[in-house]
This record gives structure tokens, C-alpha cells and sequence, in this order.
């Protein structure tokens, strides 16, 4: 009896549903690139600009270099939240004067 043989993905195009947003279709290109620079590599085929990109990609440079922009990005957050922290203790200060200001009986005059 003939083996028969599995339907892989490449013999037929996968359906995706349309994109939504111009972000969802950029992934989905992205993705599709992926799948096809996969390919090519499995079967030879890949160009050397295809190679030398998931090569550095796994590299320890690449790497490094990936994770020092992780922690910018968490300093960047951090200083944020510490402005914003900073805008909130100052209002908090302000009101805190004007109550006193209004118990002491020199109220201003805007209220």
C-alpha cells in the first residue's frame, strides 16, 4: 500500500484573515517573511543576506546589545513614573499651603 504523504505548509497557502490595523498587517508581513527566510533556509535556498541576518541575531553581540536596550527602555519608565511622582508630591504641596493658608485665615482672595 502507498505511503501517502502529509500535506505540508508549503503546498498550499495558508488563509489569514485581513488585518484590521496597519500595525496587525505589518505583522502580518513580518511573519510571513519569517516563514519564507525558514524555508529557504531548510532547503538550501537562502540568499546570503538571509544567513548573515538570523546569524548575527543569535549572536552574543546581538544579544547584549538587545538587552542593554531593555534596560533603557526600564530607565526611561522609571524616570517617568519618577516625574510624574515628583508633578504629584508638588501639587500635593500646593494644596497642603493653601489649607493652611485658609486656617490661618489668610485665604485668598480667589476662592
Amino acid at each position: 500500500m502507498p505511503k501517502v504523504k502529509a500535506a505540508s505548509s508549503s503546498d498550499s497557502p495558508r488563509k489569514m484573515r485581513p488585518a484590521l490595523t496597519p500595525e496587525a498587517r505589518e505583522n502580518q508581513l513580518v511573519s510571513l517573511a519569517v516563514d519564507l527566510a525558514e524555508e529557504q533556509l531548510r532547503a538550501g535556498t537562502a540568499s546570503s543576506q538571509v544567513i548573515t541576518h538570523y546569524l548575527k541575531l543569535g549572536s552574543t553581540k546581538e544579544k547584549i546589545e538587545k538587552e542593554i536596550l531593555e534596560k533603557q527602555k526600564e530607565l526611561i519608565e522609571a524616570k517617568t513614573k519618577s516625574l510624574q511622582s515628583a508633578q504629584k508630591i508638588e501639587e500635593l504641596y500646593a494644596h497642603a499651603l493653601d489649607a493652611m493658608r485658609s486656617y490661618s485665615g489668610q485665604s485668598d482672595p480667589d476662592y
